[in-house]
């Protein structure tokens, strides 16, 4: 089997793909993520996915997966706080509206050459939680590392009130999207994929049909 390379140092992500049940190593990209002028959220996060793949594929270790996610408030681009003050005003602007958080994935073939990039987005409506909330959440330290200070999975805070979209995609991998990537490049996703993520995330996804095929 091909030597499979996530770029990426996210234990969130590395959680993620692991439910492929395939092996691969983990090869951090560092990159200058700065925003351009002019790029929609969109193409800002191919971007930073996709420089990510290609930094990790230039030495040649098999395929590279890059990923990258941001959480877009209106025109806003809302990134990891830089502190507590910073993690607790973006909460208070995120609580009780919807925002949308994108994804985006590269796939590259270090050597072919042959690659894969798209962009997964998803609405995300919060609930009102209090100040107090807020407060006991940012002292967990759990929102320090993450766009737009919260994570979707943190149990004792549950921010969110509704997901129309791929829960895995806000986490940082959209399997789904990422498993129609890799079949390009020979890789045959296991049969029971969506079934894991749905029940290692405790998410009954929107994006599947009954029968569990997307």
């Amino acid at each position: 089997m091909i030597k499979i390379i996530l770029a990426s140092n996210s234990p969130r992500r590395k959680a993620l793909f692991g439910l492929f049940g395939w092996p691969f190593e983990v090869i951090p990209a560092e990159i200058d993520e700065a925003r351009l002028s002019g790029e929609t959220p969109a193409v800002y996060v191919k971007r930073l996915a996709c420089e990510k793949a290609q930094k990790i594929a230039e030495q040649g270790v098999g395929l590279i997966i890059g990923a990258d996610t941001i959480v877009v408030d209106g025109s806003e681009i809302l990134g990891k706080p830089a502190d507590k003050d910073a993690a607790f005003r973006m909460l208070r602007q995120l609580r009780g509206r919807t925002h949308q958080v994108f994804t985006g994935i590269a796939i590259i073939d270090s050597q072919s050459g042959h690659s894969f990039n798209e962009v997964c987005a998803t609405d995300v409506e919060m609930r009102q939680y209090a100040d107090d909330e807020i407060e006991a959440y940012i002292a967990t330290g759990d929102p320090m590392d993450k766009a737009g200070a919260y994570a979707i999975q943190h149990e004792g805070f549950n921010p969110v009130e509704v997901l129309n979209g791929c829960y895995a995609s806000v986490m940082g991998l959209p399997l789904c999207l990422l498993s129609e990537g890799l079949k390009g490049f020979g890789l045959q996703p296991p049969d029971a994929l969506q079934e894991r993520c749905q029940t290692a995330l405790n998410y009954a996804c929107p994006n599947l049909a009954p029968s569990g095929k997307v």
